[in-house]
């Protein structure tokens, strides 16, 4: 493999299948969103509009391939499944949902964030707080 990324870091014999395979689905990943990277350069300089449209198709086929393995991925990692889940389809700044899940919730918006999570409507509570 040409990028020293792509290879294992550690003897195979000392890795199990589960991790060899998931080894396999990242290099995947990063071989599907780099080829998303090229051919969305592509169809952007080229000329030709039918050829920037094949370029493009082309690019949307790699970004299917790249969140199917992605999702196999998650199922398979149980931590990555974690953060997926925290932060894939979020409408909070993605700083605003990081700073509510590490507990500092010092600003409205990583409170709305928490809010929204607990099924809230996120104007804080109504019980007085004691002094």
């Amino acid at each position: 493999m040409a990028s020293s990324s792509a290879g294992l870091h550690e003897p195979e014999d000392r890795l199990s299948s589960e991790a060899i395979d998931r080894h396999r689905a990242i290099v995947s990943i990063m071989e599907e969103l780099e080829a998303v990277d090229w051919y969305d350069q592509r169809a952007a300089a080229a000329d030709d509009p039918e050829l920037a449209g094949i370029l493009a198709h082309n690019r949307d086929e790699e970004k299917e391939h790249a969140a199917m393995t992605l999702e196999w991925l998650r199922r398979q990692d149980p931590g990555l499944n974690e953060q997926l889940r925290r932060y894939l389809f979020t409408t909070a700044p993605v700083l605003e949902v990081e700073a509510q899940a590490s507990g500092s919730e010092g600003d409205s918006g990583a409170q709305a964030v928490a809010a929204e999570g607990a099924g809230s409507l996120g104007i804080g509570s109504l019980k007085e707080v004691a002094s």
